[in-house]
């Protein structure tokens, strides 16, 4: 892989709503707006060459890329190791719920059958490296916004923190091959020993 343009999928019904789900056998479609979104991302790679289109395994993710792509012919592959986090107990709850339960908690804290951040962060770069080990020359990422947030965060060398700002929805993102080097030494390296700087409520 020389080039990788990453973007978050459409609004989706849960989304709008600020309702969590990390199960991707929970139907989760996008919104009326989150299909412009996705076609609006379409008209904004047009002049983008792209050999390969990365999805996770959620409705959501692969109903962007298919608006997004629908003009063209690009091969898709999955890549389960950037799926969104895992929520356990707060899946179809409200955000708000599990950020009250995250304050103060630290990077290997999560409730039972829930991601852990910093196992997050190892499994995110192990996406990453799947993509970077890639033959085709440009990629095009279409994940969500956490993996996202920690891969745009970690090309500028920050590692991730207890509270991460959401990326836009449908908003192409462009990294080379050595700032996605960069992503997966950074994650691997905080996963093998996380901290947080900030607190959840800073």
């Amino acid at each position: 892989m020389r080039t990788l343009v990453v973007a978050r999928h459409g609004e989706s019904e849960f989304s709008a709503r600020k309702l969590m789900n990390g199960d991707p056998s929970v139907r989760v479609p996008l919104t009326a707006t989150g299909r412009e979104q996705a076609r609006e991302l379409g008209r904004l790679l047009a002049a983008d060459r792209l050999d390969l289109c990365a999805v996770t395994e959620f409705e959501r993710v692969r109903e962007t890329a298919d608006l997004a792509l629908a003009e063209r012919e690009v091969p898709r592959l999955v890549v389960p190791e950037l799926n969104d986090p895992r929520v356990g107990p707060f899946e179809g709850k409200a955000l708000d719920e599990y950020r009250r339960w995250a304050t103060d908690r630290g990077p290997t804290d999560a409730p039972e059958g829930a991601d852990a951040r910093a196992a997050l962060a190892e499994r995110y770069a192990r996406g990453f490296r799947i993509l970077l080990d890639r033959p085709e020359d440009s990629i095009l990422l279409v994940a969500h916004s956490l993996p996202i947030r920690y891969a745009l965060e970690a090309a500028e060398g920050r590692h991730p923190e207890a509270r991460a700002e959401q990326v836009p929805y449908a908003t192409p993102f462009r990294l080379d091959a050595e700032q996605v080097q960069g992503v997966v030494a950074l994650l691997e390296a905080w996963a093998a020993a996380p901290v947080f700087s900030v607190t959840m409520d800073s």
